[in-house]
């Protein structure tokens, strides 16, 4: 840990002073104890919309399972958020949305699939104590049928309108914006460790930087 400390401060040293405040400042506000779960999105403005707020809301981990569509990035809409993101793709098997949900179970997550059922939660009375992984489904058909059964609770948000369901991008960022912010209200321990924020300045200024391999090649080389 210790030397990716140091190497991380030596990549720093390329970097503007304004670029090395904002990593600084960013990653001290990430977080994982809350994650998203994309499933099945096919609208890439959709898939976009939801990084863009995950980056914004300082949600660090980004889950995309991939059962019929792959996702696609509108740089218009996204606005270069994924760099920021860890974003984690299920797409190789034969039920995905098991194997993402199944590992995160196995993680300590709670699965929260966000639809209206007979035994849901408003997003208000949501108990984030423990960590959770909000799940989303598809524009037109929602979650699926493996998807409500692993799911543990499930959370909606309170309408009062006419229309029965927003799409999924804004339902995404209203319970980002609500969860994260009952988080920073609290004294639940939410934030990133110190190897793991370590960990992600480290991706950061990578990205940051034109040529990180040489730049780390010369520092290693120097460190003997």
């Amino acid at each position: 840990m210790d030397n990716k400390k140091a190497l991380t401060e030596y990549l720093m040293g390329f970097i503007t002073e304004r670029r090395k405040n904002l990593i600084l400042e960013k990653s001290a506000l990430r977080t994982r104890h809350l994650t998203v779960v994309v499933e099945n999105l096919f609208q890439d403005h959709n898939f976009s919309a939801v990084m863009r707020s995950a980056d914004c809301f300082g949600v660090q981990d980004i889950h995309v399972v991939e059962n019929s569509y792959s996702y696609r990035i509108n740089d218009e809409i996204a606005l270069g958020a994924e760099q920021w993101l860890t974003v984690n793709r299920y797409g190789k098997h034969e039920n995905n949305t098991a194997e993402c949900l199944k590992g995160l179970k196995q993680k300590g997550y709670v699965i929260a699939a966000t639809t209206p059922h007979k035994d849901d939660v408003n997003l208000e009375d949501y108990d984030f104590s423990k960590p959770t992984a909000l799940v989303f489904g598809t524009e037109k058909e929602g979650l699926s049928s493996t998807a409500l059964e692993m799911a543990d609770v499930f959370v909606k948000v309170p309408m009062v309108g006419f229309t029965e369901s927003l799409n999924i991008s804004v339902c995404a960022a209203v319970c980002m914006h609500h969860l994260t912010w009952k988080m920073r209200t609290s004294e639940t321990d939410y934030l990133l460790n110190e190897e793991e924020r370590l960990e992600l300045m480290y991706d950061w200024v990578r990205k940051t930087l034109k040529d990180p391999d040489g730049l780390e090649k010369v520092w290693r080389e120097a460190q003997g």
